[in-house]
C-alpha cells in the first residue's frame, strides 16, 4: 500500500477525541514505512518547543534552565512564543492542554504543502493519534480517583 493511500484513508482525529485506532492497528498500516527523516526534524522542533516550556518554569521558579535544555539545530520564534504562552496560563489543566495543542499544531509544520498526503502526513498523524489518546485519557472522574488514592495514602487514623 502506498503512503499517501494510507494518510487519505486514515479515519480523522479530534484533539479532544478519542484516538481513532490502537497502536497496533496503526503500527500494521505504517509496517516499512521509513520515518527516520521526518522524525529527525520533529524531535529538534519538539526539543525547541520543550525547551521554551523548560525556560518558562525556570523563570517562574527564579533559577536557570541551563541544565536541563537539551542542544536543537532550529530556531522556531514562532514555536518558542507558543509554548511560552501557553505555559502563562495558570490553570494547571488548561496549561496542559495548550502545551499539548502546541505540539498538536506543530507536528503540521513537517507536512509540506506541495505533497500533503506523503510520509510527513502520516508522521504527523501518529503524533496526533498519541496527543489524542492521551488527551481521551484525561477526565475529572479519573483526576478524582488518583487524588484519593494519594490522600487516602496519607491519612492518619487516630
Amino acid at each position: 500500500m502506498t503512503v499517501d493511500y494510507i494518510v487519505s484513508s486514515l479515519p480523522p482525529l479530534a484533539f479532544d477525541g478519542a484516538g481513532a485506532m490502537d497502536d497496533a492497528a496503526f503500527g500494521s498500516l505504517c509496517n516499512g514505512v521509513d520515518f527516520s527523516k521526518v522524525a529527525a526534524k520533529w524531535l529538534d522542533l519538539e526539543t525547541q518547543i520543550r525547551n521554551a516550556i523548560c525556560e518558562e518554569r525556570a523563570k517562574a521558579q527564579g533559577k536557570d534552565a541551563a541544565k536541563w535544555k537539551r542542544a536543537a539545530e532550529g530556531c522556531s520564534l514562532y514555536w518558542r512564543n507558543r509554548a511560552a504562552a501557553a505555559m502563562a496560563e495558570r490553570d494547571t489543566a488548561k496549561r496542559e492542554a495548550a502545551v499539548d495543542r502546541v505540539l498538536w499544531d506543530a507536528v503540521e509544520d513537517l507536512v509540506p504543502a506541495a505533497s500533503p498526503l506523503g510520509v510527513e502526513a502520516l508522521f504527523a498523524y501518529s503524533v496526533r493519534l498519541g496527543i489524542a489518546r492521551k488527551r481521551a485519557k484525561i477526565s475529572a472522574q479519573e483526576g478524582g480517583k488518583v487524588f484519593d488514592a494519594i490522600t487516602a495514602a496519607g491519612k492518619i487514623d487516630l
